[in-house]
């Protein structure tokens, strides 16, 4: 069983995210993805997020009707900041079936940062790491990202281009299709008035609208006309 774990603030999940994951699916050969929101993202402690219920339902419509996509609320049911050294070791010691694999998927970008996550060489050796890269954008040396006295325990599979640590945990580096959607962009087309039709499902969009999220609002949380 190989489940792939998809992290993110997803404010307000989107085709990119969809197509990614669906894509990631096929490459790792995957049987189910979980996508997993943080509640409160240590690297964003001042951002305004919006509230977890939401992000939750809109993930929810977004992946409704695809058996191999899958919701948690881990992260939520934690009291304080979301570090996903916490979140892959409670999935590992729930699943702890023979043959079970985890592989946690992220951007290149996000990549590139991951020394400056919490326990992050712990984590490169716990689970497998699905690094999803755009066609054509180069990708930086494996010493340039985790140092070189770290990255000299991973040895490059020719085969497979993948790159295999002492606990045989692997880092893969998956070409996908890049989809220029950000979310980002998407709360800012809102705000603006601008039409987000074919960026996000249309659940997604019905929600969003009905809920006013991403307006413009003041200090108590009205709507500013």
């Amino acid at each position: 069983m190989k489940w792939g774990l998809f992290g993110g603030t997803f404010d307000p999940i989107h085709i990119g995210h969809l197509r990614c994951a669906s894509e990631m699916l096929e490459i790792c050969g995957l049987s189910r993805i979980l996508f997993v929101p943080a509640a409160r993202p240590p690297h964003k402690p001042n951002a305004e997020i919006t509230p977890f219920r939401h992000r939750e339902r809109m993930i929810r419509l977004a992946i409704e009707g695809n058996p191999a996509f899958s919701f948690s609320d881990l992260e939520n049911r934690r009291e304080n900041s979301s570090y996903s050294i916490d979140t892959v070791e409670h999935i590992l010691h729930r699943r702890r079936s023979k043959g079970f694999e985890l592989h946690f998927i992220c951007g290149q970008d996000a990549f590139h940062e991951i020394r400056t996550w919490k326990d992050w060489e712990r984590l490169l050796l716990m689970c497998h790491f699905a690094v999803m890269t755009r066609p054509g954008y180069g990708c930086r040396k494996l010493d340039e990202i985790l140092g070189a006295e770290f990255a000299s325990r991973f040895t490059h599979d020719a085969e497979t281009g993948s790159f295999c640590g002492p606990t045989g945990r692997r880092i893969s580096f998956c070409e996908v299709t890049f989809l220029d959607i950000s979310s980002s962009n998407i709360r800012k087309r809102v705000r603006n008035g601008r039409d987000i039709r074919y960026l996000v499902p249309d659940e997604v969009r019905r929600y969003i609208a009905r809920h006013s999220l991403y307006k413009y609002r003041n200090r108590n949380g009205l709507l500013l006309p």
